[in-house]
């Protein structure tokens, strides 16, 4: 986590659970921070952390030295660019755009073309790590753009990443090493919540397997993160199935396209996908633990 003060101005769009915490970490480290959010509890929080609230993506960039989207996916980031008070006609020429959502390469290139033409940079940076290391300026980016991109996005890059990958001069890079981890991110998940349920089936103590699995070979990050939630019977959207369902598809269309087969990471969509038609997608990824109770007759903690 950096602890050196920097100066100028940013834009952040989009405060949702990384965002807000990733603008936190732009203001703790002295930048001058407009956001955006289309939820007003969201933008009041932040103006009473020492922001400034706007009204939309031009109105946050403009006189920005940085702008970082932190939306969903590749068509918010087109909006947030390109759309109705889109951010790319405010930005001063030589900004630089720090894309955070998670998209096909492919896209990711179009939009970085579309912005480098009109004389403004483009970063391709996704990044992991979650709400907590967002918060403490501790995430992990997997970043690729030109050198003036890096150049220009540094000081707010030091202010809220723990570990900066630079992986490339263009952008797509940083795209599709995301892609890489979001397929094993969601098989962890899913295979965490087979595992947990099938231990439920078969009667266990599910703390106690959880105990055992994090000092044992089948351990993984996920595993570790999410399970405490099936525990917990917490369901509240740290991380939402519906992001899989759209990663996972993400990784799907890339692999058709290169007719590379991903047997293993289609099996986990679907259950994202059935966990989204069961009515959870907006719940915590974990619930795909709950699908596969209601399949089996399994008790988890909190069911009846």
């Amino acid at each position: 986590m950096a602890t050196t003060t920097q100066t100028g101005r940013a834009a952040v769009i989009g405060l949702g659970s990384m965002g807000s915490g990733m603008a936190g970490s732009l203001l703790r480290a002295g930048f001058s921070v407009a956001a955006c959010d289309v939820n007003p509890e969201a933008v009041a929080r932040f103006r009473e952390a020492g922001g400034t609230a706007a009204a939309n993506p031009a109105e946050a960039a403009d006189g920005a030295d940085v702008v970082v989207s932190v939306v969903v996916n590749a068509a918010q980031t087109e909006a947030v660019l390109f759309g109705e008070h889109g951010a790319a006609a405010a930005m001063p020429e030589g900004a630089v755009f720090v894309s955070s959502a998670t998209m096909d390469p492919a896209v990711a290139r179009t939009l970085a073309a579309r912005l480098e033409a009109t004389g403004r940079h483009y970063l391709d940076a996704p990044m992991s790590g979650g709400a907590a290391r967002a918060a403490d300026g501790g995430l992990t980016f997997l970043a690729s753009g030109s050198p003036a991109a890096f150049a220009k996005a540094r000081p707010a890059l030091d202010a809220m990443a723990g570990t900066l990958y630079e992986l490339g001069d263009a952008a797509g890079q940083g795209a599709a090493f995301k892609m890489i981890n979001q397929l094993l991110a969601g098989v962890h998940i899913a295979a965490a919540c087979e595992a947990m349920s099938f231990a439920a089936k078969q009667g266990l103590d599910l703390a106690r397997v959880y105990e055992v699995i994090t000092k044992s070979a089948g351990n993984s990050w996920m595993f570790e993160n999410r399970v405490p939630h099936i525990l917990d019977a917490d369901y509240a959207p740290k991380s939402a199935v519906d992001i899989f369902v759209k990663d996972l598809g993400i990784v799907q269309d890339m692999a058709r396209a290169e007719k590379y087969p991903v047997p293993v990471a289609a099996a986990a969509l679907q259950m994202f996908l059935m966990a989204s038609g069961a009515g959870m997608g907006r719940d915590d990824d974990a619930s795909v633990a709950r699908l596969y109770a209601q399949v089996s007759g399994a008790k988890l903690p909190g069911q009846a």
